[in-house]
Parts: structure tokens; C-alpha cells; sequence
């Protein structure tokens, strides 16, 4: 269920990973590793608070290819 503050749109982690098309565990994998930057904005409970950007940004790391040269 999206939060709404002060006009700002607000998705919970697990929203955000559907919407992009991944699952809780790879995003929170993709932060421990650094290959992915975590989200600005948390709750009081300290909870991810993802807007419609990161999601944005989420979804673009979910669909990237990689191009892998071939070894002769």
C-alpha cells in the first residue's frame, strides 16, 4: 500500500520490487554488494521508502544486459 507524504509517493520495498520485476532478497543483495545505491528516504521504523525514481532506476538495473565477450 503506497504512502502518500506532502504529495510525495511512497512504495514499501516489496511494491517497489514488484513493480520492477525483482524480489526483496535481490535488492537487498544488490545494496550489499554496491552494484545498486539504496533508497534516500526511510520510515520511522527505518523501512525503505522507494519513490516512482528509484523504482525507475530499479527497473532499468533489473532489465540491464550485459554484453560478454567471447574467449577464442
Amino acid at each position: 500500500m503506497s504512502l502518500n507524504v506532502e504529495g510525495q509517493v511512497y512504495y514499501s520495498i516489496i511494491e517497489a520490487c514488484a513493480m520492477a520485476g525483482t524480489n526483496r532478497g535481490t535488492f537487498l543483495r544488490w545494496v550489499r554488494e554496491g552494484k545498486f545505491a539504496d533508497v534516500q528516504h526511510r520510515d520511522r521504523n527505518g523501512w525503505r521508502l522507494f519513490t516512482a525514481d528509484e523504482i525507475a532506476r530499479l527497473k532499468a538495473r533489473v532489465n540491464h544486459v550485459q554484453r560478454v565477450e567471447k574467449v577464442k
